[in-house]
């Protein structure tokens, strides 16, 4: 478990997609190191509340709220941002990690499945990154508690690179994060706005139980990663933290791996 601290003290964060996996392990991460929190969540509303309840209660954290919001809503969006800022006073650090699959071969794939993975995977990063660099143009810098006006934290993938067969969409969609995180950087670093990715790797969450449920599921996993262990939501949380924090405050335009090594295509060990 990290250990808190508070190096995010008085910065309120939102995290989308956090009311399980990889979001909620973010929301606490974030949490621990002393910010408010939003937890953003579409459905199972019982789980985000639990979250926010573990982020309020628990030692030295921040505080935390609970807000349903459709990504891939405008109107849903803007109304989540202007909740965190009456709440907690302004948004200092946005989390845009709410993503889904829905696979199917291209050939078989519909306008509405990949329609629906754009739409919440890239569309939802775009709207959420445009009201935080909106809230941090309109409040200003806070020197006291960051040297940075604002910082954005992509969720991509490694299949931002990783081409995936029957994934078509989701692959694209995350490919895609690539250029909107890289091109927010070039326009608004100037401004004093960090903006980052971390693409997670094999990642032990509900999305992909089936990958790694089994021994031998498991197995057949970790010969994609070089490090032997798939990962767990702590492992992107940690990172989180600290790209939201000063300590990687010359940190922007750039993807962090988290994947134990899975770009390094592990299949071209005894070449090829």
């Amino acid at each position: 478990m990290q250990k808190p601290n508070k190096r995010l003290e008085g910065q309120t964060a939102i995290v989308t997609g956090a009311n399980s996996g990889i979001g909620a392990a973010i929301a606490l991460a974030l949490g621990r190191d002393g910010a408010n929190v939003v937890v953003n969540y579409v459905s199972h509303p019982e789980a985000a509340e639990e979250l926010a309840h573990q982020i309020d209660t628990e030692d030295l954290c921040g505080n935390a709220l609970a807000i349903q919001c459709d990504v891939s809503k405008e109107e849903q969006v803007v109304t989540m941002f202007r909740q965190a800022i009456d709440h907690f006073g302004t948004v200092d650090i946005c989390v845009p990690n709410a993503g889904l699959q829905r696979d199917a071969h291209l050939h078989e794939m519909t306008l509405a499945d990949w329609q629906m993975v754009l739409d919440v995977n890239l569309t939802g990063q775009f709207l959420c990154a445009r009201e935080a660099i909106r809230e941090f143009l309109h409040r200003g810098m806070r020197p006291k508690v960051s040297k940075s006006l604002g910082k954005i934290i992509h969720t991509s993938s490694v299949h931002q690179i990783i081409p995936w067969a029957g994934h078509a969409n989701y692959a694209a969609s995350k490919g895609a994060i690539v250029m909107l995180m890289e091109s927010i950087c070039q326009e608004y670093a100037p401004h004093k706005v960090r903006c980052n990715s971390i693409a997670p790797g094999a990642i032990k969450t509900p999305i992909n139980k089936a990958a790694w449920d089994t021994p031998a599921a498991l197995a057949e996993l970790n010969k994609l990663i070089p490090y032997k262990r798939i990962g767990v939501p702590e492992d992107i949380g940690s990172v989180a933290a600290w790209l939201a924090s000063d300590e990687s405050e010359y940190v922007n335009g750039t993807t962090i791996f988290v994947d134990g090594g899975m770009t390094c295509y592990p299949g071209f060990t005894e070449n090829g």
